[in-house]
């Protein structure tokens, strides 16, 4: 038997001063009567309500205890396990130049791009995880984590205007290879996701690509964008005017990158589109895993609860019978 919460168990020891209390009690409250010989009341026949006198006080302590085991939830297990998981290190490097602000996607690239991805990570709980943010340059958000809580919370954090603008395809996969390229990993993946061309940095991102494969890190990468133009948000006074922006992705460079990595190039034009990309990619990288589990778990605290019930019941008749005139 395990308890779910067992550290309610320590209110057991409540239980020690009030055990005292109750014996300090009786003590000073028994009556005295100085008499010269007490032999005469050595064979005084003895009612049964004097062996009934403690029962309600220890009734009292066995129900408060078992109340306080409901509390730790007892539960029964029954279960084998005989698994093997070999998790991959990912880390995802995302473009948050201010073009990423363009609404081709809903409600704009950056933040369509953070809700894919988010729903990615949550597939992926076996997988060591991070974040490489660029635009002109770059820097880790969040390296190599199995802790998705914490991960899905700095994804908060991204948006557009927090590094000098710019897009720096390179410098992102560079940043990216330096926090993979010690892992012990059997698999290492960059997901690298842009809306533009290289116009930043001092690494090319074939050259970034060259690293890559030599530390044998695998590069998906993912050009963002409807074809042709795109609504763009432009800033006018206290108002915001929209204008129509061309959609300028290097293609060619980004499918050389995946090339020389033996990866893959995507292509979303849409909500769906990037939805889909990242659904492929995950059954692309797919966690090996070899499990064999049976997991049995029940709660078992109604029978402490039905015993903690019966004990207070029988208290209050007793007190209320047998008992009643017995201070």
């Amino acid at each position: 038997m395990v308890f779910a919460n067992i550290e309610y168990l320590f209110l057991l020891l409540l239980l020690i001063p009030y055990i005292v209390w109750y014996i300090m009690k009786r003590r000073n409250n028994e009556a005295t009567l100085q008499i010269s010989d007490a032999r005469v009341y050595a064979h005084t026949p003895k009612s049964y309500k004097n062996y009934l006198l403690h029962v309600p006080f220890m009734l009292r302590i066995i129900a408060l205890a078992l109340i306080i085991v409901v509390l730790a939830r007892p539960q029964t297990t029954n279960s084998w396990q005989n698994s093997e998981i070999e998790g991959i290190d990912i880390m995802m490097a995302i473009d948050v130049s201010t073009s990423m602000l363009a609404e081709d996607l809903k409600p704009n690239r950056l933040e369509a791009a953070k809700d894919v991805a988010a729903e990615f990570i949550n597939g992926r709980p076996n997988d060591n995880i991070g974040i490489t943010l660029f635009a002109g340059e770059s820097f880790t958000q969040c390296p190599l984590t199995v802790d998705h809580a914490v991960l899905l919370n700095l994804f908060q954090g991204i948006k557009c205007g927090i590094i000098e603008d710019g897009t720096a395809v390179g410098m992102g996969i560079a940043n990216a290879v330096t926090r993979l390229k010690d892992s012990k990993a059997k698999s290492k993946v960059i997901i690298l996701l842009t809306d533009g061309t290289n116009n930043k940095g001092d690494i090319s991102p074939l050259t970034a690509a060259e690293i890559a494969k030599s530390f044998g890190i695998r590069v998906y990468t993912i050009g963002v964008g409807t074809n042709g133009m795109a609504p763009y948000p432009y800033p006018v006074g206290n108002t915001v005017q929209y204008v129509n922006m061309p959609v300028e992705i290097d293609e060619k460079t980004l499918t050389q990158i995946a090339a020389t990595t033996e990866g893959n190039y995507f292509r979303a034009t849409s909500n769906s589109k990037l939805k889909e990309v990242y659904e492929e990619i995950d059954k692309l990288e797919k966690t090996k895993l070899n499990v064999k589990e049976y997991s049995k778990r029940q709660e078992e605290y109604r029978w402490f609860a039905l015993a903690a019930f019966l004990c207070v019941l029988l208290e209050v008749l007793l007190r209320n019978s047998i008992l009643k005139k017995i201070p």
